[in-house]
């Protein structure tokens, strides 16, 4: 004679096995929903920043000293006086997202090659002005040294005045202060018609918060 309270527990036990598999499955795949819906909306608001073309137009930019600077597309400038060491750079935004630059290091020479690192965060300048750049239009970065009895001053106006090769690293993020990205950026100085005039290069990038993708 057939146990029916042993064939009803088992099959109670079954059901929920079943339901509760098809409830993992859901979780699952709802998860990976959500995370494609996050990287989906994270790379919509992805900033990237490289030198503005030649054809870009120039842009105006003051320091606080009242001390202005004119910079066509693809260019940058530095200037040295015995008060302050003055750089400009003009950029262009090839990302998705608003581009917050948070701040800045300079190197007095180049800085390239295969095992070249990024600035380490402790190390940076923070700019005192917000300097925003939207997504495929041109923006700027600037910076100064203003204590000329420090060691960044006095190399930073040496470079200006031989003048030689130097190597900036940028840190900006998007909007929301995330996706934080290091760009290493090239002023290099070259005689023309018009006199001295120092052009923009990028030599590499560098996340900060997400993974490298020339990790090995």
């Amino acid at each position: 004679m057939a146990d029916w309270v042993t064939i009803s527990a088992l099959s109670t036990a079954g059901g929920t096995l079943a339901l509760a598999g098809v409830t993992l499955a859901s979780v699952r795949s709802a998860n990976r929903a959500a995370r494609v819906a996050e990287q989906s909306l994270l790379a919509g608001q992805r900033p990237l920043l490289v030198p503005s073309r030649t054809e870009d137009p120039a842009i105006k930019v003051g320091f606080q000293d009242d001390v202005w600077f004119y910079v066509p597309g693809g260019q940058g400038t530095a200037s040295a006086t015995d008060a302050a060491v003055y750089f400009v750079i003009s950029v262009r935004n090839v990302g998705t997202g608003i581009a917050v630059l948070h701040g800045w290091h300079l190197f007095p020479e180049i800085q390239l090659g295969a095992d070249m690192l990024p600035t380490p965060l402790a190390d940076f300048t923070m700019l005192t002005r917000d300097l925003y750049v939207a997504p495929d239009d041109v923006g700027f970065w600037q910076g100064s040294f203003r204590d000329p009895g420090s060691d960044g001053y006095r190399a930073a106006r040496r470079a200006v005045e031989e003048p030689q090769r130097m190597s900036i690293d940028i840190l900006y993020g998007d909007f929301e202060g995330g996706q934080r990205v290091i760009s290493r950026f090239l002023l290099a100085p070259r005689e023309t018609d018009e006199g001295l005039r120092w052009y923009a290069g990028v030599g590499r990038h560098w996340n900060v918060d997400r993974p490298d993708p020339r990790g090995r």
